[in-house]
């Protein structure tokens, strides 16, 4: 049985690999490799990078995520998450600042899939996620307003707000011939996805404005006019020099990719085994994006990820195996060596269309207006999470949004969790004549114990009202018998409020007994000074054998209420031993 750390390649290979399979991966990985040609260009300029760094990432890290990835289907290359980050991170720092975070995201994954945090990934809040995607989204769509409309402007502001204020001061500069060329590549990739045909939709709108604009002989703005010819030659292999000060400098940005990284790759994978009826390996998905974003930088590539859209058209193309995620490397790489040139005649309007296209889809509009329905704090969370994805920054967006959900989980937890005094209804010499007939269990509790009964996790949330409700108890009880059957789990500040009314019960000369612990709380306890202070056995008693040792607790003295049970088989002075 292959273990979790095994490449699906290997596995679908070892299970039989038919010719027909081949042919189903052979033609899904070509019609891939075109749909993410102009993708990765498109992706490489909007993150400020030479859109030949965007060819170099899909061809490199689609073949390593499809060769040791563990899906059997997921495609990777650039996205369009990564390009609010990239082009911060190249303003700020350079390129070699981008290939160092990179590389530290690239072996943040790594470990975080050889530490199976796999599964983690998906407690992250949905608000959050919906939040910052959409935000992107805003973002993309706000950066290729220039392209689209063709505005003559020396230099777009980095902010927002500021960019939107350049855009309408500059609005008398519009191109109508770079407009043109822009809404036709839109109506394009709207309407041929409606035909009967396998050929991308992306492929087909790049094609017609190119051949539309060298035709008709317009001058606007292409790839060649603003980044020269594309360097066709694959690049050798160069590490920049790296320094203390910017590691330290681009550990945040590089948290954020390898956040970003992990969660767009895994969100793909759970789609695309919806899709196929599979299971992906998400530990060994996360070691190789890991590896894709550590050995992609070394030849100029940018952040890489699981893309969901050509995962998407890799499954509804035949593809079933990682071999079509490979030949959709290499197809690129044919590509890139061949016709690389050729790219240079790309209109930017036609890509700055294909880049609105892709943020109307990353927007997901009808989620995030189905979420502002949710509970008040998940839209806070929700709109927060947006509002700074936008005007601020990424990385600052998720940061504050994990925050503040955390701190949402926890109030909710605290909410649930209850501490409840279940009041004695039997005294010493009532006998079973007074039983309370709702709760036969607790019939014969004499009245001078006291039994409180913890419900839910008990944690850091949850110690305050512990300790507030027993505060309230006025008289000082021969017995206090805590019922914890209903804790599942409890934290170091949840055993402290234990240790705290411990210690206030045996200034009392209170007995405190433990009834109906879960492991975890059980182990806690008796790993702690205060499991010092308790045998095995006090701290495995049922609630009925908690009641029988409470009755057995003898007044000792004047002024002492009562001892521990195990003091009093033993003879030994109240929580002592």
């Amino acid at each position: 049985m292959p273990s979790e750390f095994t490449p699906k390649l290997l596995t679908t290979i070892g299970a039989g690999y038919t010719r027909q399979q081949l042919g189903a991966d052979l033609s899904a990985g070509l019609i891939v490799g075109i749909v993410a040609l102009p993708l990765a260009i498109a992706f490489a300029i909007a993150s400020g990078v030479p859109p030949e760094r965007g060819l170099y990432t899909a061809i490199i890290a689609g073949f390593i995520v499809s060769a040791l990835g563990g899906s059997r289907v997921q495609i990777g290359g650039p996205t369009g998450a990564f390009i609010v980050v990239v082009s911060g991170i190249v303003a700020q720092h350079g390129l070699a600042g981008l290939t160092i975070a990179t590389m530290m995201a690239g072996v943040i994954l790594v470990a975080m899939g050889f530490a199976r945090l796999g599964g983690v990934i998906k407690y992250i809040p949905y608000p959050v996620i919906t939040g910052f995607t959409s935000g992107i989204a805003v973002v993309i769509l706000s950066t290729q307003v220039k392209d689209f409309f063709g505005l003559e402007i020396a230099t777009v502001p980095g902010e927002f707000f500021g960019r939107w204020q350049s855009y309408l001061s500059h609005l008398h500069t519009l191109d109508p011939a770079t407009l043109a060329v822009a809404a036709g590549t839109l109506l394009i990739l709207v309407l041929w996805p409606r035909l009967p045909t396998p050929i991308p939709a992306p492929f087909v709108a790049l094609l017609v404005a190119t051949v539309t604009v060298q035709v008709a002989g317009l001058d606007i703005a292409t790839i060649g006019s603003r980044f020269g010819v594309i360097n066709a030659a694959f690049p050798a292999p160069s590490v920049p020099a790296i320094d203390e000060a910017t590691l330290v400098q681009l550990v945040g940005p590089a948290i954020t990719i390898a956040f970003l990284c992990a969660v767009e790759s895994l969100l793909s994978a759970v789609v695309a085994d919806g899709m196929i009826g599979g299971r992906h390996r998400s530990n060994m998905e996360l070691v190789a994006q890991g590896a894709a974003n550590i050995v992609a930088p070394l030849f100029g590539g940018i952040p890489a990820t699981g893309a969901l859209a050509r995962t998407a058209t890799n499954v509804k193309n035949g593809g079933r195996t990682p071999v079509a995620g490979i030949v959709h490397a290499v197809v690129l790489l044919l590509i890139t060596l061949f016709a690389g040139r050729w790219a240079a005649l790309i209109p930017m309007a036609a890509l700055a269309a294909i880049l609105v296209m892709v943020a109307y889809h990353m927007s997901e509009w009808r989620t995030f207006r189905a979420e502002l329905r949710a509970p008040k704090a998940d839209v806070a969370i929700l709109l927060t999470t947006f509002g700074l994805t936008v005007v601020v920054d990424l990385t600052v967006a998720i940061e504050v949004g994990m925050v503040l959900a955390a701190f949402l989980f926890m109030k909710r937890m605290a909410e649930v969790s209850t501490v409840e005094a279940i009041r004695s209804v039997v005294s010493d010499d009532a006998g079973a004549a007074g039983a309370d007939t709702l709760s036969p269990r607790r019939a014969l509790i004499p009245s001078d114990v006291e039994i409180y009964e913890i419900n839910g996790p008990f944690f850091f949330g949850a110690a305050d009202k512990f300790k507030e409700a027993l505060g309230q108890v006025s008289r000082r009880p021969r017995v206090l018998i805590l019922d914890m059957e209903k804790v599942p789990a409890m934290d170091s500040t949840g055993l402290r409020a234990l240790r705290t009314i411990v210690d206030r019960c045996h200034a009392e000369r209170t007995a405190v007994i433990f009834c109906g612990l879960q492991a975890q709380p059980r182990t806690t306890i008796r790993r702690s000074p205060l499991g010092e202070r308790f045998s095995e056995a006090d701290l495995s008693l049922s609630f009925d054998e908690a009641v029988a040792a409470g009755g057995k607790v003898e007044r000792r003295g004047t002024g002492r209420t009562g001892e521990h049970p195990a003091d009093a088989r033993e003879g030994r002075e109240p929580g002592g031993r």
